[in-house]
């Protein structure tokens, strides 16, 4: 039984391909098609996913979306209703949700742009799931036979916080939340507040909130009320995103208190990152009460969290220390990267019935590109390479990290989710106090305050953080040990926290092996990892990770076997002007 989940028309576009319960392929079409959080229609993912593969479409048996649209629509008509007419400005493109009307379309629409795009009207039948049931359907691939599965987004079809539990292969709704009662929607409008980009800059706000304290802390416990049983009140006092959207989603009770929106030009003051603070922290004191509350509620010891809210790491590693939980597990792609994935994995199982036999071990599911192709690649842009044996290539990339350089990382699949986990990784040495600043300046071309995260082995992690757990997807941000604050500088962020990677033999070996003799050079079992991209979705083809070489200063580039250093004149200038001509 193949199942193709697939979205198009709002942000994260991309389709999933399962087999039998199984995943084959998950491509977001931001990393082929170079716009980020494209609303595309997914043309070159599928055409990765199905023909690059020698499929057709009518090898897939059925076709599923992570939105049950009558129900949304349901839904978007009691939201107008109850605040007419101001109300019906969420429709609009500016405001929120922020889908176009394309989507609203449904399956029908769905249909005829795949006839368009294969050529046929041999379409499979498409169905449309739940949006919170396709978040919550990562549960069937997770380790845990059963599970409390919290989903907290900006929204879905018909909720903002939905809580399941998950037994063997069923999943059962307990409870929801309208989809203006929203975490996932307050991050985002004080994300927006701050100057930053709504739906895409979330994770700046969690970084800069470091940087801040406790001034507005008390103030915005107004703003969000804790009430019984594990449940919380988003204060609509100071927001008007349930008629507005991102229009204008602040009250001038929120201006008031906190004081009037930062152009994005503005300079970041200590005031900005003390709303970010207050921000993260009041939101941290929300989540870990529902949590407590369904660990109250339920009896499973396990907890799978899924939705964007599921990406704030620092609030996860929380949920770890301070709940009775045993273990939490957060996919890779936990906000809507990997709802397409779920769509079709909840038909699967939900639907369907049908046992559980496949579970998550690493995240490379992207497209991977050959060594012929590597080699083309290197010799289009005019580059002189060597080529070395894994284990000379191991030891060469360990001894240059250790010698101070910064090494893009390309190997076999890209990665699923907005994080590079390995294989379109950007690699440095965290003991280098400067290198977090160095890396920021050079090349990534962005904020300051912005962390990396340190990429540890396995069995080491408990040596260096607080944590005694995997976390092979970048998803907690525990606190780091004393000594690793000293010890590795650029790897642990202001505020104490590191957002780490474990890095497991067997998931990733060759990636492991760059650590294990980093580790033999240095005496540290870390190395700090950070996506390979500038300013752009994290590079997928040689191509792109030639380009971006050649448009940063990083110092060594690794394509498979492929080992190079050349950053001739020639091929920075080819690189930049095709990068110009891409992205005008």
């Amino acid at each position: 039984m193949r199942i193709l989940g697939m979205v198009s028309h709002t942000h994260d576009t991309g389709v999933a391909l399962v087999n039998d319960g199984r995943l084959e392929m998950v491509l977001e079409e931001e990393r082929l098609n170079r716009d980020k959080k494209t609303k595309r229609f997914p043309a070159m993912s599928l055409d990765a996913a199905i023909t690059e593969r020698g499929l057709s479409i009518e090898d897939v048996d059925l076709i599923t979306m992570p939105w049950h649209i009558p129900t949304f629509l349901r839904t978007l008509t009691w939201a107008i209703a109850r605040k007419f007419p101001a109300s019906s400005n969420i429709v609009h493109m500016r405001a929120h949700p922020p889908q176009q009307n394309q989507l609203f379309r449904g399956t029908r629409y769905l249909r005829k742009l795949l006839k368009e795009h294969f050529q046929t009207d041999k379409i499979p039948p498409i169905r449309g799931t739940g949006h919170h049931h396709s978040h919550a359907a990562a549960f069937f691939i997770s380790p845990f036979e059963d599970a409390t599965v919290l989903v907290m987004d900006g929204y879905g079809d018909d909720a903002s916080t939905s809580a399941y539990t998950g037994s063997g292969n069923r999943l059962e709704r307990k409870w929801r939340t309208n989809i203006f009662n929203s975490l996932g929607i307050l991050y985002t409008v004080v994300t927006q507040h701050l100057g930053f980009q709504a739906n895409r800059d979330e994770g700046k706000v969690m970084g800069l909130a470091a940087y801040g304290d406790s001034t507005y802390v008390d103030a915005f416990r107004d703003v969000i009320r804790l009430t019984k049983n594990g449940r919380y009140e988003i204060n609509m006092n100071y927001f008007d995103f349930d008629c507005y959207g991102l229009a204008r989603p602040m009250k001038q009770l929120f201006m008031e208190r906190f004081g009037p929106a930062r152009r994005h030009d503005e300079e970041l003051t200590e005031h900005h990152m003390d709303i970010a603070f207050a921000l993260q922290a009041i939101v941290e004191e929300a989540i870990l009460h529902v949590v407590r509350g369904l660990s109250k509620q339920y009896p499973s010891r396990n907890l799978v969290l899924v939705g964007g809210v599921a990406l704030n790491c620092v609030a996860n590693a929380k949920i770890i220390n301070e709940t009775d939980y045993d273990r939490v597990w957060i996919p890779p792609n936990a906000s809507d990267t990997g709802a397409t994935m779920g769509s079709a994995l909840w038909h699967y199982h939900q639907v369907m019935g049908n046992p559980r036999t496949f579970e998550l071990k690493h995240p490379f599911y992207g497209k991977e590109y050959s060594d012929d192709a590597i080699r083309s690649a290197l010799e289009d842009f005019g580059m002189e390479f060597k080529e070395l044996g894994d284990a000379e290539l191991c030891r060469t990339v360990a001894q240059d990290i250790a010698n101070g350089k910064i090494v893009g990382w390309h190997q076999g699949r890209f990665e699923m989710g907005p994080r590079a986990l390995g294989n379109r990784s950007i690699l440095a040495d965290p003991r280098n106090p400067k290198m977090k600043d160095t890396l920021n300046r050079r090349v990534k071309f962005r904020e300051a305050f912005r962390p990396f995260a340190p990429a540890v082995l396995r069995e080491r992690v408990s040596e260096w953080f607080e944590i005694d757990q995997p976390d092979p997807f970048m998803t907690i941000a525990p606190m780091a040990k004393p000594h690793a604050k000293s010890q590795i500088p650029s790897g642990v962020h202001e505020d104490g926290t590191a957002r780490i990677q474990t890095v497991d033999r067997t998931a990733n070996p060759r990636y492991y092996a760059v650590i294990e003799e980093f580790e033999k050079l240095t005496g540290v079992p870390i190395v700090l990892n950070t996506s390979f991209n500038r300013q752009e979705p994290i590079v997928a083809s040689p191509a792109e990770a030639i380009s971006c070489f050649l448009r940063t200063d990083m110092d060594v580039l690794v394509l498979g076997n492929c080992y190079t250093c050349d950053h001739n004149q020639q091929s920075v200038e080819r690189a930049s002007q095709r990068f110009e001509l891409q992205t005008a």
